[in-house]
């Protein structure tokens, strides 16, 4: 998987967006305020997603692309290697989903209907 097959999934997601809140090279996607992914264009390309701890940590005993989260809480959020990785394409689309998940569970039922308008 590249940058522009990843963002373009991301993105995908119901009113997901991105900004450069950090610097110019770091992309954070949010769900309204909240992010549920970080990445670069630089290589080799990383993202930063949220994850449900117990399974982050089985995630980063099942392969070596994916470590605690760097430069982040490390218990709820994993960095996966994205090229050159033993983590597929598929299993990086379904962390996505599940980082999405996590944050849109968390969302009051507000900000889920601004979401759908």
């Amino acid at each position: 998987m590249n940058f522009e097959t990843m963002d373009t999934y991301i993105l995908s997601k119901v009113g997901a967006g991105f900004d450069y809140p950090f610097d110019e090279k770091t992309r954070v996607y949010r769900i309204g305020e909240k992010m549920f992914a970080l990445t670069s264009k630089e290589s080799p390309l990383c993202v930063n997603l949220k994850c449900d701890p117990i399974y982050a940590l089985e995630l980063r005993s099942l392969y070596e692309g994916i470590v605690a989260g760097y430069h982040m809480n490390k218990k709820h959020w994993n960095t996966v290697t994205v090229e050159n990785s033993d983590v597929d394409g598929e299993t990086v689309r379904e962390l996505i989903d599940h980082s999405y998940e996590l944050v849109y569970k968390s969302l009051t039922k507000k900000q889920k209907a601004l979401l759908l308008q």
